[in-house]
């Protein structure tokens, strides 16, 4: 079994256990990976990167991720081939030669 599919199978048992599989479809899992991923800017309001808590970043990672696995999961996405997919298409609009060391749009470089 590999990591992904680990993280998966606890995921399942997890909603299972508390019958929340009913709130799971994909409107309200993209809204609660957006809630998430706002709860993680917080950590970052009013202070420098460096002043973030590593620990309250983590949590709330935590929490973005398990959504989107979660999504994943309900659209039956295989989660690596869609990030290597993913990977490979910005390797396509970021060529290392053109995009390293700037942080400029793909459409800008």
């Amino acid at each position: 079994m590999t990591d992904i599919e680990q993280i998966l199978n606890e995921l399942r048992r997890f909603n299972q256990e508390r019958d929340w599989d009913q709130f799971h479809n994909g409107k309200d899992l993209a809204i609660a990976i957006s809630l998430e991923a706002s709860e993680l800017l917080e950590c970052f309001l009013w202070k420098s990167p460096e002043d973030a808590k590593p620990e309250k970043i983590r949590e709330e990672l935590a929490d973005v991720l398990n959504y989107a696995f979660q999504m994943a999961d309900k659209y039956n996405l295989d989660i690596k081939e869609i990030m290597l997919d993913k990977l490979k298409r910005n390797a396509e609009k970021y060529p290392a030669d053109k995009a390293r060391g700037t942080a400029k749009k793909y459409n800008e470089l």
